[in-house]
């Protein structure tokens, strides 16, 4: 998505430990209007599919689950990474490892708002070693539904997750792809 790229090149940086910080436009400051582009652009790319939810994880991936949830007509459901007194004693869960927070956070999903056999389509904001997206994949296994696809908005090519993740044959879409960062410059597959 050149667009995306376009806003990655001119308002992203490099900070230590190859984290990107996009937080000026995606997962702190929001633009809307690119948000909108990045929904239905993954409308286009999950257009064939039918889909009765989208999945993604709290916190940065909501904003952009919602909105490309307009485009296909269908509620978001967010693994929460804290207890709550207000969640639901049933949940399904799953171990994820944050590698930005450095940390390991159990994540829940009540379980009524996931049905066995639904079509889920998994939207996140960053694609890494894949800790989250395995996590939410292990939670829908454990609830039986259909897995359609994953939508990424930026993933690290030169990390492991996507290549595990395509390993499974899972369709992973991801809008820009990160070959590199050389010297604080980020360079696209």
């Amino acid at each position: 998505m050149e667009l995306l790229k376009q806003r990655i090149q001119k308002d992203g940086s490099v900070a230590d430990g190859n984290i990107i910080k996009v937080d000026s436009f995606l997962n702190h400051q929001i633009d809307v209007s690119l948000l909108n582009e990045i929904g239905k652009e993954f409308k286009r790319r999950f257009a064939s599919e039918k889909i009765d939810k989208i999945l993604t994880i709290e916190a940065s991936g909501i904003a952009i689950a919602v909105i490309a949830a307009q485009y296909f007509q269908v509620p978001v459901v967010f693994a929460k990474k804290s207890e709550s007194k207000n969640l639901d004693v049933e949940t399904y869960e799953s171990n994820v490892y944050s590698y930005t927070k450095g940390k390991i956070y159990t994540i829940r999903v009540s379980k009524k708002y996931l049905k066995e056999g639904e079509n889920i389509l998994i939207i996140d904001d960053f694609l890494a070693n894949g800790k989250a997206a395995q996590g939410l994949l292990d939670i829908l296994k454990k609830a039986k539904c259909n897995l359609v696809g994953i939508g990424i908005v930026i993933e690290k090519g030169f990390q492991n997750g996507g290549k595990e993740i395509r390993k499974q044959n899972i369709k992973l879409e991801s809008l820009a792809i990160i070959e590199k960062m050389n010297n604080g410059k980020i360079i696209f597959q």
